[in-house]
């Protein structure tokens, strides 16, 4: 029975961390309407997730959250507003191409979607290369998708994980995603992001 308890009361510690970092990443977000909030609010929420695959499990979250919040403010707006300004330019290349009725831009379509096929790579790793090391924005981007390619298994697998859970449970429970949409999304990216990123921390980035 002891043991049964423990168990119960690990599982439920790790219940709350994740809804409390999952509510203050939304909580943090909102306070700029996700304007200037939002990617500042993703990386703190990164810091903290990489913390716990460290092993750091008893940290205090919300100064961690914090802390990482203030620090890295104006960096993860330029790098967060990059990206999102080049998904808004293929998406809306792509929906110009496909208007058009030549068999030629039908084809250079096709082309935008292998770029988007790249962009979702690197949307996958950059937070997590953005917690991890210190690099001028673009770097972030480079290796974001060099360590996407150069692990094609990991990359499918994480995409893929990602994808079901989340479909799970908009599908079942949508009120999880409020909880722990965020937060275990970002454990499970940070979590396998780190089984390789080591290979990456004597190299010259």
């Amino acid at each position: 029975m002891n043991g049964f308890v423990a168990g119960y009361y690990r599982v439920s510690v790790w219940v709350t961390r994740f809804a409390y970092l999952n509510l203050l990443w939304i909580g943090f977000s909102a306070l700029g309407l996700l304007f200037v909030t939002f990617f500042p609010a993703t990386a703190a929420m990164f810091a903290v997730v990489r913390k716990w695959t460290n092993k750091e499990t008893d940290i205090p979250i919300f100064q961690t959250f914090w802390h990482a919040f203030r620090k890295e403010f104006v960096k993860s707006n330029v790098l967060g507003y990059i990206l999102l300004i080049i998904g808004y330019l293929l998406t809306i290349e792509f929906q110009i191409l496909r208007s058009q009725e030549h068999v030629t831009y039908l084809i250079a379509s096709y082309g935008v979607i292998g770029l988007f096929l790249m962009y979702a790579i690197i949307l996958l790793y950059v937070f997590p290369m953005f917690s991890h090391f210190h690099l001028k924005i673009t770097g972030y981007i480079k290796w974001a998708f060099m360590v996407g390619f150069g692990h094609p298994i990991l990359t499918i697998f994480l995409l893929g994980i990602t994808i079901a859970i989340q479909y799970f449970a908009f599908a079942t429970i949508p009120i999880l995603l409020f909880f722990f949409g965020g937060s275990v999304t970002a454990y499970i990216l940070m979590w396998g992001t780190s089984l390789v990123i080591y290979k990456y921390e004597k190299v010259e980035v």
